[in-house]
């Protein structure tokens, strides 16, 4: 059994040609994991387990659209592998819960 700290939601942030997802969508992981396309899904996977459990990623894309904020709020971005011209970016923001919620994994 294990303990989650923060709140994560994806937030469909860039992408007009993609038939799955549309800009401003929000979902909740791991909650909306299921509505989510799998390339999406797959490609956001490895990011999301490193906020879930405290960590954070080295780069901060200053000066671009991407740029990410570190502190009691964390964001990242992360595109689709999505050969064609769909675009999709998701971002993600992981922001602490007042109470932590048990899971059935850790």
């Amino acid at each position: 059994m294990g303990l989650i700290h923060y709140d994560i939601e994806l937030e469909i942030y860039e992408g007009q040609g993609c038939d799955m997802h549309h800009i401003g969508e929000t979902f909740h992981y791991p909650d909306d994991m299921g509505k989510l396309c799998p390339w999406l899904l797959d490609s956001v996977n490895s990011m999301v387990r490193v906020l879930q459990f405290g960590g954070s990623l080295p780069w901060k894309y200053t000066g671009t659209p991407y740029e990410k904020t570190v502190g009691t709020e964390v964001t990242e971005f992360v595109r689709c592998p999505d050969p064609t011209s769909a675009g999709v970016v998701v971002k993600i923001t992981r922001r602490p819960r007042e109470t932590p919620k048990s899971v059935g994994w850790a």
